[in-house]
């Protein structure tokens, strides 16, 4: 007679292994067809939803006792500050474009802003680079920062130029201007820079569930407590552009710049704002006056970067060439689209924020119970009141 078939369970333990087998194969799965579902099951989100920081230690609870009231701002109400985990906190995280070279410089610039502000607040950093980041990158940055850190990779066809763009002749125009003693006249990965974040940063997909972003760089540093969240005041006053520091531009890189905007302004009025600050940008004989906010520092609303002004605007100026051609900035394109397509009131100057991006810096004036600068220092933009709007003051 044949052997009767053995049909008893197998044991616990391999029914077990068998179960878990499957929930891994299905999570894995799940993360490589969809993005959500990555970000929503990664590390750094289990950790935030912990209350864990990025060096695996548990966040510093943030009571609101501890936390000093905002400065009254022309235009709103008074409101205090939210610690970290509060309802309140704006949708928004810090944006760093960096390369893995600049990993001790960024390092810096964590130290400053997490110590400054976000450790009470413990807002995400968004890393983004035009070749993956290395582990060294990785492990270093997340453990300084007390929020979660995604990483992303930069589309090729969001760097490289345009289709439309005769590299020959644009290898010519670089090489004129570096003769000319341009800054950074020759250098075609700063150009790929510069329209990269007048264009497209805020379409990045790590971007996409955010509402506000500040923007950081290598080797900056912030010289006062900031003791309210300027992401709140943004979102509460509807506010849709902050700087600190505005600079006159390179005549040299922008040459067609204004006229090329004019242009689109002809073919575009019904994006012009009304009322708005066109006359901040340009002299009597309604030239451009080269005035621009530095956008090294900038906290904006991502949705105006997202709207049919805005790309529409960036379209025009791309097609024209001129990042290529000439060496047009992003402070110039930003500051430009903020002054026209923006009310004035939807703009605001963070006075109170001292900051410095070699070689120039703002420092609030009368606060030195919570600044580390000289608010005389010759390169103290506080010092040049006619780059100011005529609305800002302090």
């Amino acid at each position: 007679m044949s052997a009767r078939p053995d049909l008893r369970l197998p044991p616990l333990k391999y029914l077990a292994a068998g179960i878990v087998s499957l929930v891994v194969l299905f999570h894995l799965a799940a993360v490589h067809k969809s993005d959500a579902y990555a970000r929503h099951a990664s590390v750094d989100a289990l950790r935030s939803r912990l209350g864990l920081s990025s060096d695996g230690m548990p966040v510093a609870s943030f009571r609101q006792d501890d936390a000093l009231a905002a400065p009254h701002r022309a235009g709103g109400a008074d409101w205090d500050a939210h610690g970290a985990g509060n309802s309140t906190r704006a949708n928004a995280a810090f944006v760093i474009l960096a390369r893995n070279s600049d990993v001790w410089e960024i390092l810096g610039s964590i130290r400053g802003i997490e110590d400054r502000f976000n450790r009470k607040y413990n807002y995400p950093y968004v890393f983004l680079n035009d070749e993956p980041f290395n582990d060294e990158f990785k492990r270093h940055t997340s453990a300084i920062a007390s929020g979660p850190c995604s990483y992303g990779l930069v589309p090729r066809e969001h760097w490289e130029e345009p289709e439309w763009i005769d590299e020959s002749k644009a290898a010519e125009e670089r090489k004129k201007m570096a003769d000319a003693g341009v800054i950074y006249g020759d250098s075609r990965g700063y150009r790929r820079m510069c329209r990269y974040q007048s264009g497209y940063f805020f379409r990045h997909p790590l971007l996409d569930t955010y509402d506000y972003y500040w923007r950081i760089e290598p080797s900056v540093k912030f010289y006062c407590d900031i003791d309210y969240d300027p992401f709140r005041y943004m979102a509460d006053n509807k506010k849709k552009y902050g700087w600190t520091v505005s600079l006159y531009e390179y005549e040299k890189t922008i040459p067609t710049l204004w006229k090329t905007t004019k242009e689109f302004i002809e073919k575009h009025p019904e994006h012009l704002a009304s009322p708005n600050m066109r006359q901040w940008l340009v002299n009597d004989k309604d030239e451009y006056n080269r005035c621009h906010f530095w956008s090294n520092f900038e906290i904006g609303d991502l949705n105006f970067f997202r709207s049919k002004a805005y790309l529409d605007y960036f379209d025009y100026l791309d097609h024209a060439g001129g990042f290529s051609m000439e060496r047009w900035g992003d402070a110039p394109v930003h500051s430009i689209a903020a002054a026209l397509f923006l009310k004035p009131e939807e703009i605001h100057w963070f006075h109170d924020i001292g900051y410095m991006h070699p070689p120039f810096l703002h420092c609030p004036k009368d606060s030195a119970s919570r600044c580390a600068c000289n608010p005389k220092d010759p390169n103290a933009f506080g010092n040049w009141k006619k780059l100011r709007p005529n609305w800002a003051s302090e």
